[in-house]
């Protein structure tokens, strides 16, 4: 049973009180009603920081900074709609992001005149990300597979200005085996069953969530993984990661590709500046899964950020 009525999933919420530390649970189911503030990205590829910092609160707007990430800002919930219809938002000078997903960019941590590839890249906002931390130096490859999500990459890589970005509209599992060894970094934020955007504001965001929804989650995202580690030069690394809970999303598609290649791959410890995080899991039902997952992170979703699932992993030569 719940710790207090919610009307998430029964199930779902069952789940997750086996997945997520008991201390921690009650915030957690919490911050599923709450009203975030608007976070977004200072594009640098275009601006500087104290440029549009000025700029926004001479519009009016109350700025909040993010400590743990440079340039990065929050407006209270009731000034997102002001913030949406911006000129800074259709010029493309801010990229309005959830919190959690500037985290994959920063672990990936993308060098100016590397190779890499965001091989599940729509709508463009961690793509973005990565051209600014690489300053449009080098080679960013994003492939999407849905053509309404395509081309909508595509018009936010071209408001942002990230010239650096070739865009395919291509099936990310089959990448792998047509550039095999070629990039030395590798994004996947891979499509998922998305619990981590549930809202108890919006029924709507659980509507299409069942254990199946989990289950074929899962058999995409073990092949999207697969082609991406075969993308992938020897000695490069790769980050993996959803907006699920679940560990058939997660831990297990990690663990099976760690036994299918062997000490050809590994996981590699992840250090960020926040205290919302557990360990990976090493064991769901009767499935023990690699001791190295005690290294993939679980973001837990607060007041201020949704939930987050992280895995670097290493192609060893």
């Amino acid at each position: 049973m719940p710790l207090f009525p919610t009307p998430l999933p029964e199930l779902f919420v069952e789940r997750l009180q086996t997945i997520l530390p008991r201390e921690r649970l009650h915030d957690c189911l919490q911050s599923f009603s709450a009203i975030r503030p608007t976070s977004f990205r200072i594009n640098t590829l275009k601006t500087t920081e104290a440029a549009l910092v000025t700029a926004l609160q001479s519009d009016g707007f109350l700025l909040s900074r993010i400590d743990w990430r440079p340039g990065a800002y929050s407006v209270p919930p009731d000034q997102r709609r002001a913030l949406t219809e911006s000129n800074a938002v259709d010029e493309g000078l801010i990229y309005i992001q959830d919190l959690s997903s500037m985290l994959a960019p920063m672990v990936l941590d993308p060098k100016p005149g590397e190779r890499v590839l965001d091989l599940a890249a729509a709508p463009g906002g961690k793509t973005l990300q990565i051209a600014a931390m690489m300053n449009n130096r080098g080679e960013l490859a994003a492939v999407e597979s849905v053509k309404g999500r395509y081309f909508r990459l595509k018009a936010n890589l071209e408001r942002g200005g990230a010239t650096m970005v070739r865009s395919y509209l291509k099936d990310g599992r089959a990448v792998g085996a047509k550039v095999p060894e070629r990039f030395d970094r590798v994004l996947v934020d891979a499509p998922c069953s998305s619990e981590a955007r549930f809202s108890t504001q919006d029924p709507r965001s659980w509507s299409h969530w069942s254990l199946k929804k989990v289950q074929e989650s899962a058999r995409k995202q073990q092949r999207l993984l697969d082609s991406a580690i075969r993308s992938l030069k020897p000695g490069g690394s790769l980050l993996y990661c959803t907006c699920s809970f679940s560990p058939e999303e997660n831990e297990q598609v990690v663990d099976s590709q760690l036994r299918r290649y062997g000490d050809g791959l590994a996981v590699i410890p992840i250090e960020l500046p926040l205290r919302n995080l557990q360990p990976g899991l090493l064991q769901w039902g009767k499935r023990v899964y690699s001791n190295q997952l005690r290294c993939a992170v679980r973001v837990l979703p607060t007041e201020e950020m949704r939930g987050f699932f992280l895995c670097r992993l290493v192609r060893c030569p």
